[in-house]
């Protein structure tokens, strides 16, 4: 039915998001916990030189998913936003503050600047995936149905909180991963080991807080636990958890490219299984993809305008990605700059 295929849709999305936007917010983990201003100076720059070209592109996933949201699902919408309000305006605002602070700190003038920016930026990378994820881990508890208000016990339980850090875990695995191929990309030698040890760790966190997951959701968020553990959802857990073994021991050598493929799997399988374990409830137990869909015509007008803006936006994503990921989007330095205002042209870097 057509709605079943906006619900895929949806859930593809959502993957796509939590595995690029996931990346950026990892980055930004990491240059939280980098240290001060000597100690963290080479960390901090591979961390701008490798999110410079791509950052802003990410957030085109996070529109995908709203405009079907309210679109095609508009009483999933006004139902999550009215009952997570708070948790939501929280991420929203980290959102704002991590672009500001990463766009405003590298051409501050004076360090008091560059250290508010970069706090800014460092800190919002950390919460805004908590509450995204803490809504998430809300909306699989039950307590919020068609008509629930606002309320602190919706996004702050025990499901809620393991699922907020089980997010930040996750862009940390996967930007630590990313920041590892990126180093070897900029020759910088001294922090392959340097990233690699913090996705190795994180990836040990991630596992410890997924075994207490199980064990907190089995009382608390019993379908959604069911749904995992039994089923195709097991099955792509466990293709998950083989492929952050597979990370792992490709960080071990040199075939870092590869890594960020296994890594993008494994985090994409684990949203694919939790969309899966709630079938056929958006909220479970208490809204069907059926109950929250909007009216027919306006679905598939929906995917007709999905269809397109795929066609004409994802070409252009990838080429973005790839030429990224190939090296060819560095920045102009300031020598480049002075020769092409001389009339001569920049060298090829």
């Amino acid at each position: 039915m057509t709605e079943d295929v906006v619900a895929w849709v949806l859930l593809a999305v959502v993957a796509a998001y939590a595995c690029a936007g996931g990346t950026d917010y990892g980055a930004g983990f990491w240059d939280l916990l980098a240290g001060g201003t000597e100690r963290g100076r080479r960390p901090r720059w591979l961390i701008d030189h490798a999110m410079e070209p791509v950052w802003e592109t990410n957030n085109v996933w996070l529109i995908f998913v709203l405009v079907i949201m309210w679109t095609g699902f508009p009483v999933l919408f006004q139902t999550v936003f009215t009952a997570m309000w708070l948790p939501l305006a929280l991420a929203a605002v980290g959102l704002v503050l991590r672009g500001a602070g990463f766009a405003l700190r590298k051409p501050a003038q004076r360090l008091a600047g560059r250290r508010v920016y970069g706090a800014a930026f460092a800190v919002s990378s950390l919460l805004t995936p908590f509450f995204l994820g803490a809504a998430v881990g809300g909306l699989a508890t039950g307590r919020v149905a068609p008509g629930t208000k606002a309320s602190a016990d919706a996004w702050s339980n025990g499901t809620s909180v393991i699922a907020g850090l089980l997010t930040v875990a996750a862009t940390a695995f996967l930007g630590a991963v990313f920041l590892t191929a990126d180093a070897r990309r900029f020759d910088a030698t001294d922090l392959v080991g340097y990233f690699r040890l913090r996705a190795w760790c994180s990836l040990v966190v991630l596992g410890v807080l997924a075994l207490v997951g199980l064990a907190v959701t089995r009382d608390d968020a019993r379908y959604v636990h069911d749904g995992l553990t039994s089923g195709i959802g097991l099955v792509l857990v466990l293709i998950a958890v083989a492929c952050a073994l597979a990370t792992a021991a490709l960080l071990h050598g040199t075939a870092t490219g590869w890594a960020r493929i296994t890594a993008v799997a494994g985090v994409a399988l684990v949203v694919v299984a939790w969309g899966l374990a709630q079938r056929p409830y958006l909220i479970p137990t208490s809204l069907t993809v059926s109950e929250a869909a909007g009216a027919t015509t306006t679905l598939r007008w929906l995917l007709l305008v999905t269809a397109i803006a795929v066609v004409l936006v994802g070409p252009p994503l990838v080429l973005l990605y790839r030429l990224d990921t190939a090296g060819a989007l560095q920045p102009l330095t300031e020598a480049d700059l002075r020769r092409t205002a001389a009339g001569r042209e920049p060298e090829s870097p």
